[in-house]
């Protein structure tokens, strides 16, 4: 059976997965797509999984925002947390300062925020980012919001886990302090991966492809996942799960 899916009904579901026997996952805010893979986990897990979304009054138990957030990091309740970046580079750093030497950039991005004590703390971290081109996946960052590994002697819990984009999935060897390629998505060549990479990682001889989909998982998705999310972000419900 040709199951027929979108992008970034994909990149829900394999994020989803990573979730899976977890706990508690917690998403800052813009988080639409990790949002949904949350979602989508805890639905597969008949609510065991508890989701803690800002942004969200239906899918969020804080009442202070980022400072509960925060304290629940400390206290080691949060097993997973998303980040992305302006820039990613191969050691998982994550730029969300600027482009171009600090402090006279000559972008900005929103900036930093909690990104590096929630490194520090959450045990896996899922860096993602849709757009995977050698100005985001660069060798090294400009400026490091948060860094992706430290010195042994740095009482460290957490760190990246994954990086997955639009073309792949990465698993982050903490050992080694570099990006092992998974998989490669349905539609998308080796080549275009080595090309669109602008840091150097490891890869297996035989690629596997990113799994797709199940038609169980796209009708939750599209079903239950679709109406819970659109509580917060009612326009990327609109635009990827409109009929």
């Amino acid at each position: 059976m040709n199951i027929q899916f979108k992008p970034e009904e994909l990149i829900i579901s394999t994020i989803a997965d990573m979730l899976e026997g977890l706990s508690h996952v917690a998403i800052g805010a813009s988080s639409p797509i990790p949002g949904s893979a949350a979602l989508l986990a805890r639905a597969k897990s008949k609510g065991k999984l508890r989701v803690s979304m800002l942004g969200s009054e239906e899918h969020n138990a804080f009442t202070n925002g980022g400072t509960e957030l925060f304290d629940c990091a400390a206290q080691g309740r949060i097993d997973a947390f998303f980040l992305g970046g302006g820039q990613i580079d191969g050691r998982a750093n994550i730029n969300l300062v600027g482009i171009g030497e600090y402090p006279r950039s000559k972008a900005r991005f929103p900036g930093s925020f909690g990104s590096a004590y929630l490194y520090f703390l959450v045990p896996r971290v899922i860096l993602f980012r849709e757009e995977h081109t050698p100005r985001v996946l660069v060798p090294k960052v400009d400026f490091i919001s948060a860094p992706g590994i430290s010195a042994e002697n740095i009482y460290r819990p957490g760190g990246p886990y994954a990086l997955v984009t639009g073309r792949c999935v990465f698993i982050f060897n903490k050992k080694l302090g570099s990006f092992f390629l998974k998989s490669l998505h349905p539609g998308h060549t080796i080549e275009e991966v080595d090309e669109m990479t602008g840091f150097t990682y490891e890869k297996p001889i035989n690629i596997p492809q990113t799994p797709k989909p199940s038609a169980a998982t796209i009708e939750l998705i599209r079903g239950l996942v679709a109406d819970e999310v659109s509580e917060t972000y009612p326009a990327f419900a609109e635009r990827v799960f409109a009929n």
